[in-house]
């Protein structure tokens, strides 16, 4: 069976792109339910399925075993595959860092070229 490739979640705010890492590193360290991740995230219910959402979106995969979330990769390989928040360039500091070769850089070119045509 064919791997799925994960969905791209877009745009994400600083503070959920912050709340998604914190959410890794619990999992990564012991299994925990979810009414200590919920307190510990300072989440509601709602919230906390919504994140799990993304990072599913995003090709992280979490399990739920004997009531306890736990993560199944290792936890920088997970965060690797988080969106990363709008850092609010100027086209001009865009360019900057375009110049790059990275697979990075080469998005930023890509939007650049999107943008200036």
């Amino acid at each position: 069976m064919a791997k799925k490739k994960p969905v791209k979640l877009g745009f994400v705010t600083p503070d959920r792109a912050h709340r998604l890492v914190r959410l890794l590193r619990l999992l990564s360290q012991e299994p925990l339910p979810r009414t200590r991740l919920i307190r510990q995230l300072h989440l509601g219910v709602r919230g906390f399925y919504r994140d799990l959402e993304a990072l599913r979106q995003a090709g992280v995969t979490v399990e739920l075993l004997q009531g306890r979330y736990t993560l199944q990769s290792d936890f920088d390989e997970a965060v690797d595959k988080l969106p990363f928040p709008d850092p609010n360039l100027t086209i001009g500091e865009a360019r900057q860092v375009a110049k790059g070769r990275t697979i990075g850089h080469r998005k930023i070119r890509e939007q650049l070229a999107d943008i200036e045509k």
